[in-house]
């Protein structure tokens, strides 16, 4: 494999899975995408209906976002997330029933892969506290 940097990608992110599934290095199992953000079934999900939602441009976390200005730009694309979010929730017929939205920050908070990606988690009842 080559250490180039792909065309258009920033310095630190020609390694990130999340931003070479969103520019479709990496095939998917993709269930929504739009201009700003991508929703594509979890690999490895934790309820019948397991869907990540994530903007296409790198954002290392949700802490980033809050980690200087809290502009319009970074308001409207985690209401971007949440939107498709709800919208997935409603196409995978589990929005009447209910559903959790997850957003995980950190290696504490279990965040596995460095972009901010949230988790539409439904089809079965949910515990608490969840883990």
């Amino acid at each position: 494999m080559s250490d180039a940097q792909p065309e258009g990608q920033p310095a630190g992110q020609a390694n990130c899975v999340f931003c070479r599934i969103a520019a479709g290095e990496i095939p998917s199992a993709q269930v929504y995408a739009d201009s700003e953000v991508i929703a594509i079934r979890d690999v490895n999900p934790q309820a019948p209906i397991h869907v990540l939602v994530l903007p296409r441009r790198h954002v290392a976390g949700v802490a980033e976002l809050g980690a200087g200005d809290l502009g319009a730009e970074n308001t409207a694309l985690l209401g971007r997330i949440v939107a498709v979010a709800n919208r997935v929730a409603r196409d995978d017929g589990i929005a009447e029933g209910g559903y959790r939205l997850v957003i995980n920050q950190g290696h504490d908070g279990g965040q596995t892969v460095g972009h901010l990606h949230l988790h539409v988690l439904g089809g079965r009842p949910m515990t608490w506290p969840p883990g």
